[in-house]
């Protein structure tokens, strides 16, 4: 009921313990809260907050128009609504170095257990398109390093993603993922990878956790959660996957409805009234204190009929 019975400290520790080389711990993407008590009902590791999704559930591309206000705003929220440890992505911090301080304090106090800082110029484009632009060694490792310094919280995980791979190669890419390293990530995210033996490497390069990226239509394979440990990676990610399964969703249903004039035919498909009142916990807040809270909450025959 209302919000996680876990403390956002106890999340960050949690994340921590949990990312050991090989474990592939799975976390979903989310864009809204109502989704992230599903993933955790399921049983997975842990809660992904793209800042993709972020933009494109405003209506956005992907490309730094966020704001870092409404990044943590909506994380917080989804952070919220689960006990699950959140790792939210922060694009390039922000701003300069003192700007990204000031980001990793504001996610902080949102509640999220860590964030990821790239080393793409602004405006950004997203990691699996061509024609990205890279910031040099030392801007790059500045970022990291003001982050790990603008934390208040030690165990609040630093993560740093590098785009080096698609513009420069392999061997440039873990070069700056071992720097990024010394400069204070605690785990590393390399974007764009293109087979299984590329994660290897970097997870034997640097002795902090490897996150993969499995988003679909990308630059990687969509490999299993198996061959990504057997790699030594710590986290896999699905950015996107909720929002474009619920997207095909809802562009499904409406093309129903106009072709029908009616949603009757994709009812079946949808999360039913009993399921939508479990997820939010209805007898949870009905039982919390009836003098206030004292509605009547239908049976499931009643529901779904």
């Amino acid at each position: 009921m209302l919000y996680s019975t876990i403390t956002p400290a106890q999340k960050r520790l949690d994340l921590r313990a949990m990312l050991t080389p090989g474990a592939a711990r799975q976390f979903p993407g989310t864009f809204t809260p109502l989704s992230a008590p599903l993933i955790e009902q399921k049983g997975f590791d842990g809660i992904y907050i793209s800042g993709a999704v972020l933009a494109n559930e405003l209506g956005l591309p992907d490309i730094g128009l966020t704001t870092l206000s409404e990044v943590a705003q909506r994380a917080g929220q989804i952070a919220r609504a689960t006990n699950l440890p959140a790792l939210v992505d922060a694009d390039t911090g922000f701003g300069e170095p003192m700007n990204v301080a000031r980001s990793v304090q504001e996610l902080e106090d949102a509640g999220l257990a860590g964030c990821h800082i790239e080393d793409q110029f602004n405006p950004k484009r997203c990691g699996h398109l061509d024609g990205k632009n890279l910031v040099d060694l030392q801007t790059a490792t500045k970022r990291v390093a003001a982050a790990a310094r603008g934390r208040r919280d030690e165990n609040f995980l630093i993560m740093a993603r590098t785009d080096l791979r698609a513009v420069e190669g392999l061997d440039a890419a873990i070069e700056r993922a071992k720097a990024l390293v010394d400069a204070g990530a605690d785990a590393i995210f390399p974007e764009a990878m293109k087979d299984l033996s590329e994660f290897a490497a970097v997870c034997a390069a640097v002795d902090v956790p490897v996150l993969a990226n499995m988003t679909e239509f990308g630059k990687s394979p969509l490999f299993t959660r198996d061959q990504l440990a057997e790699t030594g990676v710590a986290m896999v990610i699905y950015p996107v996957t909720s929002l474009r399964s619920a997207m095909g969703a809802i562009e499904r249903t409406l093309d129903t409805l106009a072709a029908e004039g009616s949603q009757e035919a994709a009812v079946d498909q949808m999360m039913t009234r009993a399921r939508l009142y479990d997820l939010v916990d209805y007898e949870g807040y009905n039982a919390f204190d009836t003098g206030i809270f004292n509605f009547d909450v239908p049976d499931v025959h009643e529901l779904n009929t």
